[in-house]
């Protein structure tokens, strides 16, 4: 009598499919750390390019950011292949933080060299590798850049005394001279009224969350850099050379310190 518990001579019909199934999800599970390893390299080399701004800036510093950009683009160029189609969308949770920290990058260093913000057009053609740039992924990198030029207000105004901007004189009618057209703290508080009249309601819950949080960093961001302002321009002539603003405070509120998002 044979054994019922033996296995059977032939191969069962299900076994190819499951090894199928099987390869698919070795071929994801490589996808998807392949994505992950870019998308931290690519976030650290934002960070640097960022930092380097508020630095006096050299032909060793624009050397060295040229570099960082050269290998952001060979990392986007590296797992193109791993987003196209379906994919970008599956992926789009792994890489959706590099592409935020490079539109935070690019948007710091194109409102310096133009004070105006970059348009959604113009950084996707900076996103290499045909990857796509959500209008998520935009505002929320646009999101984080606010916290870049409260860095870059502050410490202007402890070296120089004054707020970063457009100083370009313009000749009036009876030879006056019109004001500078606007300083940093405008175009913030601009940025301000454009993201209070955001409406995320039919985003998903992720974009909800994530809007909900920066908006308060972003106005505390803000705050601090009108706080700074006032105190410049209420006492400024009495504090020394090199004085530090005291940011941490706006009327009788502690504002907790805002380093990054």
């Amino acid at each position: 009598m044979a054994d019922s518990t033996s296995s059977p001579s032939h191969t069962s019909p299900f076994l190819p499919k499951f090894e199928h199934f099987r390869d698919e999800l070795d071929e994801h599970h490589d996808r998807r750390e392949r994505v992950i390893k870019a998308s931290r390299d690519v976030t650290a080399l934002s960070k640097k390019i960022v930092t380097k701004p508020n630095e006096t800036v050299s032909g060793k510093v624009e050397a060295e950011n040229r570099g960082r950009k050269k290998d952001i683009a060979q990392l986007f160029e590296s797992t193109s292949p791993d987003l196209c189609g379906i994919n970008a969308y599956r992926y789009h949770r792994q890489i959706s933080g590099a592409i935020q920290e490079y539109i935070e990058a690019v948007s710091f260093e194109h409102y310096l060299a133009h004070q105006r913000l970059i348009t959604p057009q113009e950084a996707s053609t900076l996103i290499p590798g045909g990857i796509q740039l959500t209008g998520d992924d935009y505002v929320l990198g646009i999101f984080d850049l606010v916290g870049e030029l409260m860095r870059h207000a502050i410490t202007n105004m402890a070296t120089s005394g004054s707020l970063p901007g457009h100083s370009e004189d313009v000749e009036m009618d009876g030879g006056e001279q019109r004001p500078p057209k606007r300083n940093i703290l405008v175009d913030l508080r601009s940025l301000r009224s454009a993201f209070e009249r955001l409406n995320v309601d039919g985003a998903g819950f992720g974009v909800s969350r994530e809007v909900e949080k920066k908006m308060e960093v972003m106005k505390t961001c803000v705050e601090k850099v009108e706080a700074a302002a006032y105190g410049m321009m209420i006492r400024g002539s009495e504090r020394p050379k090199g004085w530090m603003p005291d940011v941490r405070t706006v009327g009788e509120a502690v504002l907790e310190p805002v380093e990054s998002y």
